[in-house]
């Protein structure tokens, strides 16, 4: 592999909804650079991690009936079991629940974590106490989007926000079919998504793992059934 490659494969496309903040801040940083050279500076380390928080690089999705990915970058932050949300409309019994947080160092696209159809999308307002909080899962503005297998499980992916997120955007509609790993939606700035699973579920994944959305496999449908095949986007 050339230099050039090398270089390349690490420069990773900004994701449209991060246009507008690069594009101010590289606006304000010209302004400044000629008013105030060292605000200038400040402007524009400023629009580099602007354009690095807004990066959307591709992903090698598992492809199988039965995978479970992670829907989003960042640490397994809990695996624990708990009553689902009641606007998920998954019943009254605690449910698997992998949670997964994510610094203003994450990417933050989040992807589909199973392959289905779109039940519903519940945009809950709430509070923005700190992700990393177990109660944010309840107090916390949320966007949750159900999903049902063509097996019949059914899977719901929280959209969390947190201290310094005040924006949960979705990409998807209700009644929309998915991709496993597909795009689904972001959250801005620094967050938590939640994945609750179908009772029995055994994760696959530990807390304190390093999650990759739309690769790091969480769990397994059908452990038992063939090799996993693989999609590159």
């Amino acid at each position: 592999m050339s230099i050039v490659d090398s270089i390349s494969r690490q420069l990773t496309p900004l994701h449209p909804e991060g246009y507008p903040f690069v594009g101010t801040l590289a606006v304000a940083a010209v302004v400044l650079f000629w008013l105030a050279p060292p605000l200038g500076w400040l402007a524009a380390i400023a629009t580099v991690w602007c354009a690095y928080f807004f990066r959307d690089p591709p992903r090698v999705t598992p492809m199988r009936d039965g995978i479970v990915v992670a829907p989003a970058d960042g640490r397994v932050s809990q695996i624990v079991n708990a009553v689902p949300p009641k606007e998920l409309e998954l019943g009254e019994r605690p449910l698997p629940r992998i949670s997964i947080f994510m610094s203003v160092f994450d990417c933050h696209i989040n992807r589909s974590p199973v392959a289905g159809r779109i039940e519903r999308i519940v945009y809950h307002p709430g509070q923005f106490i700190s992700a990393d909080l177990n109660k944010a899962s309840e107090v916390n503005e949320r966007n949750a989007t159900v999903i049902a297998t063509k097996s019949g499980q059914r899977v719901a992916v929280i959209q969390i926000a947190g201290l310094v997120a005040r924006r949960i955007v979705s990409f998807v509609r209700e009644r929309e079919t998915l991709r496993t790993g597909q795009r689904i939606g972001m959250i801005r700035f620094g967050s938590r998504v939640d994945v609750y699973l179908p009772e029995g579920t055994r994760a696959l994944t530990d807390e304190g793992q390093t999650a990759v959305a739309g690769e790091t496999v969480l769990a397994d449908f059908a452990a038992d059934n063939a090799q996993r095949t693989f999609r590159r986007d």
